[in-house]
């Protein structure tokens, strides 16, 4: 894979990640750890990991898996499969592996894996449809996928950020809004063919005390201003006003980032199983 034949969203996200000095942070652990929770794994089983990052879910799976089982973790970024590569190392894992794979273009066998996670990363994939029909061919008959994903509404602070950079003239597209919503992903996973389709709604958010860290985080991610063709002065003005705008929202807990996430279950079922409705459980947590 290399970076010139890449398209200008994915080489931003590449160097996003492939930048990240925090990635393990708390919001991600917990994401990762509730997935593989939810995902039901049992000793024994194949598990495919996309987007894996530096292996939070894939190695949660891999303990449970045991020695009978096996985890495969992909991801394009090589410096996330480099942390994860060290993490297996120090942990003397044997029953897991890492591979560097887009996950666009990724192919697999049919009725490979009994579970395909992908924790906090569907929102980057660029034809969600395309994959979930990949992944649910590449599942055993039974087999589970689980992903995460955030509502619509979700981060807040990402919101605020995308409405006061459209003032400045740059409309920036709401990753989440594919899945951004339970009726959603039960209508696209429905319609592939996926049953016993259930949904954890979470809350992960948290009060913002610095407003210079969320600017940051989201002008230099994927979905930022990468494209932005502004002045120093521009940049400068368009960063004050989100300051204002957060400072105006925050009270003296500081701004609630509200992070609503969804953990999704889906099953394809076996031929001899009874057909349950397509749409599944919900539930609020």
């Amino acid at each position: 894979m290399t970076y010139s034949s890449l398209s200008a969203y994915k080489q931003q996200i590449l160097h996003d990640f492939n930048n990240r000095q925090n990635y393990e942070n708390e919001f991600h652990k917990r994401a990762a750890t509730r997935l593989v929770d939810l995902a039901n794994l049992q000793p024994g089983q194949q598990v495919l990991d996309v987007a894996t990052g530096t292996g939070l879910a894939a190695i949660a799976a891999a303990q449970i898996v045991g020695s009978t089982g096996r985890v495969l973790g992909t991801d394009f970024a090589l410096g996330m499969l480099q942390q994860a590569q060290q993490k297996i190392a120090a942990l003397g894992l044997t029953n897991i592996m890492f591979e560097q794979a887009d996950a666009d273009e990724q192919e697999f066998q049919e009725s490979q894996f009994d579970a395909i996670l992908c924790s906090s990363a569907i929102a980057y994939l660029t034809d969600t449809p395309t994959l979930l029909c990949r992944w649910y061919n590449a599942l055993k008959p039974g087999g589970v996928v689980a992903f995460s994903c955030l509502a619509e509404t979700s981060p807040t602070a990402s919101v605020l950020f995308r409405a006061v950079v459209q003032k400045y003239g740059i409309t920036i597209p709401n990753p989440n809004e594919l899945l951004g919503t339970p009726d959603r992903c039960c209508q696209i996973l429905g319609m592939i063919g996926f049953k016993e389709i259930e949904i954890t709604t979470e809350q992960l958010g948290f009060y913002l005390q610095d407003a210079e860290v969320a600017w940051t985080g989201n002008a230099k991610s994927a979905f930022g201003l990468q494209d932005a063709k502004w002045s120093q002065e521009q940049l400068e003005r368009c960063k004050q006003e989100y300051f204002t705008e957060v400072n105006k929202a925050a009270t003296k807990e500081g701004y609630w980032n509200d992070i609503t996430m969804f953990f999704v279950t889906a099953r394809k079922l076996s031929a001899i199983a009874s057909p349950l409705s397509t749409f599944g459980t919900i539930h609020d947590e």
